[in-house]
């Protein structure tokens, strides 16, 4: 009886290298532009953290603008795109962990009233921009009458 696959292996198998490495590829490019803002706009640790909320919000955004893109405008698009750009680079870009550690560090700082903007503004604003997003790309890539041209230029 032969031990069972490792869970890499597994993933590897499953999933498909390609897709793999697309993710940990557009990720890096995310963390790294995430990281850059970070640089030009830091957030001192006693202030509301603006970065990463306009992070967070830009992010979801461009997640409704690339999936009006993705299924709507650009429906031959390489298979890979969607999870290089949605998973990696949006992925890599957004941050929930340092949105919950800002929150946790302005409750642990006795900034209640911040805290609880950061949770209600985040919460809240973060699924309508997704809808933002979404009729913005609507109205930008989304020819009139529900028309929409394939990359290749053929009308679908």
């Amino acid at each position: 009886m032969s031990p069972p696959p490792s869970p890499i292996s597994h993933v590897l198998r499953v999933v498909r290298l390609p897709a793999v490495l697309v993710v940990a590829a557009g990720g890096a490019v995310g963390a790294a532009a995430r990281y850059g803002i970070s640089l030009i706009h830091p957030t001192p640790v006693t202030a509301f953290p603006w970065t990463t909320l306009v992070i967070n919000l830009s992010g979801c955004l461009m997640m409704g603008v690339l999936t009006v893109a993705l299924t709507e405008r650009f429906t031959r698009a390489p298979r890979l795109l969607d999870p290089a750009l949605g998973t990696g680079v949006l992925g890599g870009y957004t941050t929930f962990s340092t949105f919950t550690d800002d929150t946790r560090l302005l409750f642990e700082r006795g900034k209640s009233g911040e805290a609880v903007a950061d949770l209600v503004l985040t919460m809240g604003l973060a699924p309508a921009a997704v809808v933002a997003g979404f009729v913005l790309g609507r109205v930008a890539l989304v020819r009139p009458h529900g028309k929409r041209v394939d990359g290749d230029g053929r009308r679908g």
